[in-house]
C-alpha cells in the first residue's frame, strides 16, 4: 500500500488536511462541515447543499454552473448530507484534473478552488436571499427524495427501526430531512441558516493529489474566508435501551416482509475494542460467509437476504432479513441464536480469517480512491481518535476469536421491528 504524506494545518476557524500522493491524476478538494443533529435544522441542512449548487454569483443557474465545470476539463462537483453519530455532516467535493498532466495548462487548481468558493461564499442571490424559484424547486426535489424512501421498503424499514429505537435521541433523525418540515422553509429562513452554518460549523478541508502541502494550504486560506469560531464537537453516547426487548409490527401492502432487529453496544469507533467489534460484526453478518447469511438464508432458506450492519459512531448494530411472515418466529429465534454463538466464542478459523481478509480488502479499496481515503480519515476527526490506516490494518490482523467474542458480548437487543404485508393478516 502506497504511503501517503499527510499534514494538517490549523487555521482560524478550520483545519486543512493535505494528502500528498502520486496515485491520482486529479486533485480533489473536499470540505466537510458538521454540526449537531437537530430536529429544527435537519431539513434545512439537507436542502442547503442542493440550493447552493444550483447557481453562483458568477454562474447564476445550474446550466451555467455545469458549463463552468466543463471548462475545467470536465471537473466534477457534488454535495451530500450524512450523519456521524449525533452530528450532521455536509460534504462538498470538487475533483479536477491535475495540470501537471495537461500540456501547457496553468492555474487549474486555483480555478477549481475559485468555483468551489463561489458555491460556498458567493451563491446566486435575489434581493439578498436565495431566489424563491430555486428554493421551491429544490424543496420539491427534496420532498420527492424523502417520499421515495417510503417506496423502498428496505430503506424505509431501516429508518423506521432507528426512529422507533432512539425516540427523542437526535440519532433518530434522518440525515435527508423530515417531510413535514420541508414546507415551512422559505428563502429568508434558509439564507439565515446558511449564514449560521458558515459561521458556526466545524470545518475540515481535505486536499488529495500530487500537490505541495504548504502551497495548497496557502491557496485555500486565500480563497476560503471562513470566520474564526469556537465550535465544540458533539459527544455521541450510545445511550441505554428499555429493560425489555420491544416488538413493533407494521403492516403495508407489500410482498416481502422486512425484519430489522436493533441492538446497542457500548463500543464505538473511539473505543480500543472497536476493531474487535468490526471483526465480530463481519463474522456475525456483514459478509456472505457470516453466521446470519449461512444459517438464516443458506441452511434454513428462511430469508431473501440476511445480514448485519454496524454504525461505529453510535454503537448501533442492526440485524436485517427479508422474509415471509410465516417465517417470522423461526427467523427471530435463529438470529438470536447466532448472536449467542458469537458471544460464546463459537467462531471457526475459516470465519475469522475470511472476515479479516475481507475487512482489510475493503479498507485498502477505500484508500485507493480520493473520496474513500477522506472518509476513512474523517472517522478519526469525527471521533477524536487517531487510527492511521496502516495501524488499522495491523489491528485487524491482531484480533483473536476471544477478543471478537468479548466485543460481541457487549451487544444487547433493543427493538424488533417487522414490516409485513396486509394480505398475510
Amino acid at each position: 500500500m502506497e504511503t501517503t504524506r499527510e499534514q494538517t494545518f490549523a487555521k482560524p476557524g478550520y483545519n486543512i488536511h493535505t494528502i500528498e500522493t502520486e496515485k491520482f491524476k486529479t486533485n480533489t478538494i473536499i470540505i466537510k462541515m458538521r454540526a449537531p443533529l437537530q430536529k429544527e435544522t435537519v431539513t434545512m441542512r439537507a436542502l442547503l447543499p442542493h440550493v447552493l449548487q444550483s447557481g453562483t454569483e458568477n454562474a447564476p443557474s445550474a446550466a451555467a454552473f455545469r458549463t463552468e465545470l466543463d471548462e475545467l476539463y470536465g471537473a466534477l462537483f457534488f454535495s451530500d448530507s450524512t450523519k456521524k453519530g449525533n452530528e450532521h455532516v455536509l460534504t462538498f467535493t470538487m475533483e479536477a484534473a491535475n495540470e501537471k498532466y495537461l500540456h501547457g495548462e496553468n492555474g487549474l487548481f486555483d480555478r477549481a478552488l475559485t468555483l468551489l468558493a463561489d458555491v460556498l461564499f458567493r451563491p446566486h442571490l435575489k434581493e439578498g436571499v436565495f431566489p424563491d424559484k430555486v428554493v421551491q424547486q429544490e424543496k420539491r426535489s427534496l420532498e420527492q427524495r424523502i417520499r421515495s424512501i417510503y417506496d423502498d421498503k428496505t430503506r424505509y424499514a431501516s429508518l423506521k427501526l432507528v426512529e422507533e429505537m432512539y425516540g427523542d435521541d437526535p440519532y433518530a433523525l434522518p440525515a435527508g430531512g423530515l417531510l413535514g418540515k420541508v414546507g415551512s422553509i422559505d428563502t429568508a429562513s434558509l439564507y439565515t441558516y446558511y449564514q449560521k452554518a458558515l459561521a458556526e460549523d466545524i470545518i475540515d478541508i481535505f486536499v488529495i493529489g500530487d500537490v505541495k502541502a504548504e502551497e495548497v494550504a496557502a491557496k485555500i486560506e486565500s480563497h476560503l474566508p471562513f470566520q474564526n469560531r469556537t465550535a465544540t464537537p458533539v459527544q455521541t453516547e450510545p445511550g441505554t435501551g428499555p429493560q425489555e426487548v420491544r416488538e413493533i409490527h407494521e403492516k403495508q401492502d407489500i410482498n416481502q416482509g422486512k425484519l430489522n432487529i436493533g441492538c446497542r453496544t457500548t463500543i464505538t469507533y473511539g473505543d480500543p475494542q472497536f476493531v474487535a467489534m468490526q471483526v465480530a460484526n463481519g463474522i456475525f453478518g456483514a459478509f456472505s460467509h457470516s453466521k446470519l447469511f449461512m444459517n438464516v438464508r443458506e441452511k434454513e432458506s428462511l430469508a431473501y437476504y440476511a445480514a448485519s450492519r454496524l454504525d461505529s459512531h453510535k454503537g448501533f448494530v442492526a440485524m436485517l432479513a427479508g422474509i415471509d411472515q410465516k417465517n417470522y418466529e423461526k427467523t427471530v429465534r435463529i438470529m438470536k441464536e447466532q448472536l449467542e454463538e458469537m458471544k460464546n466464542g463459537h467462531i471457526s478459523d475459516l470465519e475469522i480469517n475470511q472476515t479479516k481478509a475481507l475487512l482489510k480488502n475493503q479498507l485498502q479499496e477505500s484508500a485507493d480512491t480520493a473520496r474513500g481515503l477522506v472518509e476513512v480519515l474523517y472517522h478519526n476527526l469525527a471521533s477524536g481518535t487517531k487510527r492511521p490506516i496502516n495501524q488499522w490494518l495491523e489491528e485487524i490482523d491482531a484480533v483473536t476469536k476471544e477478543r471478537a467474542a468479548a466485543a460481541a458480548q457487549t451487544i444487547t437487543i433493543d427493538t424488533v421491528y417487522f414490516l409485513s404485508g396486509k394480505e398475510e393478516e
